[in-house]
Parts: structure tokens; sequence; C-alpha cells
């Protein structure tokens, strides 16, 4: 597994290797592409995550980055 020493650094990389959905998450699903898309739980496999804490701030200031993959998105 690859190691980023931060969120842009990671963002940037992984758009490269393809992955250039940005998803939020809903109630119950995964939305993308100001909401076009929707996937559910059923429809994707993760990939891997990243864990970004910055130690200068509070633990409301770390980040978790989910890289996923689904048959659905185009």
């Amino acid at each position: 597994m690859k190691s980023y020493d931060n969120l842009i650094e990671a963002l940037n990389d992984l758009k490269k290797e393809g992955y250039v959905d940005d998803f939020n998450l809903k109630q119950n699903c995964l939305e993308c592409r100001n909401g076009a898309y929707k996937i559910f739980h059923n429809e994707f496999e993760i990939d891997n995550h990243f864990r970004f804490d910055d130690e200068d701030s509070s633990a409301d200031s770390s980040s978790i980055l989910y890289t996923i993959r689904s048959k659905n998105i185009d």
C-alpha cells in the first residue's frame, strides 16, 4: 500500500491512477457528479483507505480517504 504525506498529494496521485470521481456520503448512498450518480452499499468495493491527521489540530481535522470501485459508474 502506498503512503502519502497529505491529502492533496494522495488525491493528485490517485487521479492519475484512474480514481477520478469525488463521492459524498449521503444518508443511504454515495453520490457524485452533483447527484447525477448514486451508488449503494452493495454496488461498490473499497480498494484502499488512507488516514490523514493534522498534528497541530484537534481530532475534528482528521480525514479518511477511501478508494472505491464500482461497475455502475462510467
